[in-house]
C-alpha cells in the first residue's frame, strides 16, 4: 500500500482582523529590506556622470605645456616691460614705466597706429570677401567642389613668409609680369606701399575667413530660410535681419582671428616693404637687434606688451558674442 506524502504547511495570508486563515499555523512575515533612498528618478546616472577626481589628471600635460609656452613668456615679457636694460648702462635691472612710455611715443606710436590700421583693413576686407565665397561653397551641390574649395583655403592660408613676398614682388613688383603687361606703374601702383601690402595680407586672410566662417554657416538651418520665404521675405530681408544677426558674433570671431594674424605678421612685410610702411613687428625687431639704439632690449618687450594689451581688447569684445552665437547655432 503506498502513502500519500504530507502536504507542507505554508504561512496563510491574514484576514482584516489579523487572525490566521489556517488553524495551528502562525503568519510569518518576510523581512523588509529598506529602499535605497535616491533624490530622483535619474540619480544613478548623475551620480554615474559625475566626473571622478582623478579625471582631471588628463589635463596635466595640456596645462603644464600651457604654463610653459604662454605663461612663462607672458610673465618674461611683463617684469622685462618693467625693468630697465641689463646694456643701459645706469640703472639697469632696476623698477622704470620709460619703456612703457617711450613704447607710445614718437616713431613707435606711429607703428603701433600704422599695424592697427593695416590690420583692421585687412581684417574687415577678409570678412567682407570670405563671406560670400564661403556661403557660395556650402550652397553648393557638389561635394568636389566644396573639398576642393577648402583645401585650398587650407593651404593658401599657411602660405606665407619669404615665399609669398617673392610670389608678389614677381608678379606685381616694378618689373613684375602683370606690372608690365598692364602697365600698372602708369597708374601709379607700387607692391612697396600700405595698399600693395593690404593686397599682400588679404592673399591669406581671405582663404582663413572662408575656413572659420564655414562651420557657422552650415549651422544655418534650412528651416529659417523657409520660414522667412513663407512671410514673403526677400532673400535680402533673410540676411539682414535672420542671418546676419546670427553670424554676427561668428564674423566677429573671424575678424578677429584675421586682426591677430595681421597684426603678428613680420616676414612678409619686411621682405617686401622694409622701413617703407612702419609696422610695430619690424619696430620690435629693430629694437632687439639695435639697429636704431643699443640698450633697448626691453623697451622692445613694452611693445610687445602693447600688443597683448591690443589683442586682449579685441578679444574682450568678441567672448561675450561668441557666447550668445551659440545658443542659435549649437
Amino acid at each position: 500500500m503506498t502513502t500519500a506524502p504530507t502536504p507542507v504547511p505554508t504561512p496563510a495570508a491574514t484576514d482584516s482582523s489579523g487572525g490566521a486563515g489556517v488553524s495551528g499555523t502562525a503568519p510569518t512575515s518576510s523581512p523588509t529590506v529598506p529602499a535605497q533612498r535616491t533624490h530622483g528618478p535619474d540619480a544613478p546616472a548623475r551620480r554615474r556622470l559625475r566626473p571622478r577626481a582623478g579625471s582631471w589628471l588628463a589635463a596635466v600635460p595640456l596645462l603644464a605645456f600651457f604654463a610653459i609656452s604662454f605663461g612663462l613668456p607672458a610673465i618674461a615679457i611683463a617684469i622685462g616691460a618693467f625693468t630697465a636694460s641689463s646694456d643701459a648702462g645706469t640703472g639697469a635691472g632696476r623698477f622704470t614705466t620709460a619703456n612703457l612710455t617711450d613704447s607710445v611715443q614718437g616713431a613707435y606710436w606711429t607703428a603701433l597706429l600704422s599695424s592697427v590700421k593695416l590690420s583692421a583693413l585687412t581684417a574687415l576686407l577678409g570678412t567682407v570677401i570670405g563671406l560670400p565665397i564661403a556661403q557660395a561653397v556650402v550652397t553648393s551641390r557638389y561635394r568636389a567642389v566644396r573639398e576642393a574649395v577648402l583645401s585650398a583655403s587650407g593651404v593658401l592660408a599657411n602660405f606665407g613668409g619669404l615665399p609669398l613676398a617673392f610670389a608678389f614682388v614677381a608678379t606685381l613688383g616694378n618689373a613684375g609680369e602683370l606690372t608690365k603687361l598692364l602697365h600698372l606703374t602708369d597708374h601709379g601702383w607700387s607692391l612697396y606701399s600700405f595698399t600693395g601690402l593690404t593686397v599682400v595680407y588679404l592673399y591669406f586672410l581671405v582663404p582663413l575667413m572662408v575656413l572659420s566662417i564655414t562651420p557657422a554657416l552650415d549651422g544655418l538651418r534650412v528651416q529659417w530660410r523657409e520660414a522667412a520665404h513663407n512671410n514673403r521675405a526677400t532673400a535680402l530681408q533673410y540676411w539682414r535681419h535672420v542671418a546676419l544677426p546670427i553670424l554676427f558674433p561668428s564674423l566677429l570671431g573671424g575678424f578677429v582671428l584675421l586682426f591677430g594674424s595681421a597684426f603678428a605678421a613680420y616676414a612678409t612685410a619686411a621682405a617686401m616693404v622694409g622701413a617703407t610702411v612702419p609696422l610695430i613687428s619690424r619696430s620690435i625687431a629693430d629694437a632687439l637687434s639695435g639697429n636704431v639704439l643699443v640698450g633697448q632690449g626691453n623697451l622692445a618687450l613694452a611693445l610687445s606688451l602693447d600688443m597683448i594689451l591690443v589683442a586682449a581688447l579685441v578679444m574682450a569684445v568678441y567672448l561675450p558674442l561668441q557666447r550668445r552665437s551659440a545658443r542659435w547655432l549649437s
